[in-house]
């Protein structure tokens, strides 16, 4: 068995001197797989749900070549790598849709701290109790991933001293989200939230990992892991969702792994240990020192990664997809996105090279894999 993925992939769009620019309002009327963010300088794009690794890749790409070649018609226009408003922008919202309630909404109680480009990977699990165990053991992990995805060091030009400045600084809401007990409390949490007006909608919970589906929060299919900022090497992206998808299989094949029952900890008390943890992974990523829900020992972000890695590294074989999750390794060993960039700035980089230098990294990379991988694929 394997589990079915896909992504939810928001990037920027600018000049290749890093100028962010707001363009989706003509790109979602030009090109169909394309959504509007509140703000119009990030747009996004889906990828449809499939369980094969090499058709992810391909899905990952496409999109993203059919979105450069529309840029070119606009003027000089391209994709801009980092999660956050890595060199201007910041002091204002660009709305991309001024009629939309919600949108008002969100640009006036959050401002520009949503105006973010992120991933979100989704894994099909339709057992809704097994969802909830499965959200449960991912939340408490989910610093985890946003250690390897790290990409938005920098706003307005300057270093913030985040490697996530975006999930450091984003307003994640409601306050408060407890770990759910069942679907049931799911349920009757959320109507409580949308009766406060602490939910806007079904779709304002705000959390690093939620249960999702079509009419949430009734009928739920996936998993959503909300904390990557944004990955732009499709290989990388796929070695992060590698081990999820591998801790996810082991959850399903052993009942008992259950934060709720193997913890040190009280549920309050679990919810309080992960918003450390993951404060601390937006500070410092891999070299986060993290506290371990299951006994509470102290542990280095890259140290638990490597550690989980290896614990499921049989499963994700077993299920034919262990090659993805071997360039996890190099993350560790080279560092995340930000980290590389602010290596490159403590040695006297300005921020405006160092993100020219990314934009151009990222296309290249992209060529090299379309034209090994998906060239018989992409247009």
């Amino acid at each position: 068995m394997v589990l079915s993925k896909g992504f939810e992939i928001e990037m920027y769009t600018g000049t290749p001197q890093g100028e962010i620019v707001g363009l989706s309002d003509k790109i979602v009327a030009s090109l169909d797989g394309f959504v509007r963010e509140p703000d119009s300088r990030n747009v996004e794009y889906i990828t449809a749900p499939s369980d094969n690794y090499e058709q992810l890749l391909c899905a990952l790409l496409r999109p993203r070549q059919q979105l450069r070649n529309y840029l070119k018609q606009l003027g000089n226009y391209t994709l801009i790598p980092g999660s956050t408003l890595s060199l201007s922008g910041s002091d204002r919202f660009y709305r991309s849709d001024p009629n939309n309630p919600y949108h008002d909404y969100i640009e006036q109680t959050y401002g520009t701290k949503v105006v973010t480009a992120s991933v979100h990977i989704n894994v099909g699990i339709s057992d809704p109790e097994l969802l909830m165990r499965a959200c449960r053991i991912i939340r408490l992990e989910a610093p985890l991933y946003l250690a390897l995805s790290a990409s938005s060091p920098f706003i307005d030009g300057k270093a913030t001293g985040y490697h996530s400045t975006r999930w450091g600084l984003f307003p994640q809401t409601p306050e408060k989200v407890p770990l759910f007990a069942s679907h049931a409390h799911h349920i009757e949490w959320v109507e409580n939230q949308l009766e406060k007006g602490t939910m806007q909608n079904v779709r304002h919970l705000w959390v690093s990992v939620r249960p999702n589906g079509d009419r949430r929060p009734y009928d739920l299919n996936r998993l959503e892991l909300r904390i990557c900022d944004l990955v732009t090497d499709p290989i990388a992206l796929l070695a992060i969702t590698a081990l999820l998808e591998a801790r996810l299989l082991q959850i399903i094949e052993n009942p008992h792994l259950d934060p709720l029952t193997q913890s040190n900890f009280s549920p309050e008390e679990l919810i309080t240990l992960t918003a450390s943890n993951e404060a601390a992974a937006a500070s410092l990523s891999l070299d986060a020192q993290l506290i371990h829900w299951l006994d509470g020992r102290s542990i280095l972000a890259r140290d638990w990664i490597a550690e989980l890695s290896n614990e499921v590294s049989a499963i994700a074989k077993r299920h034919g997809f262990g090659c993805f999750l071997s360039p996890l390794q190099k993350i560790l060993r080279e560092g995340n996105e930000a980290q590389q960039w602010l290596q490159l700035h403590s040695v006297g980089f300005d921020t405006t090279c160092v993100m020219t230098q990314a934009i151009r990294a990222t296309r290249e990379r992209e060529i090299e894999l379309e034209n090994k991988l998906c060239s018989s694929l992409v247009t």
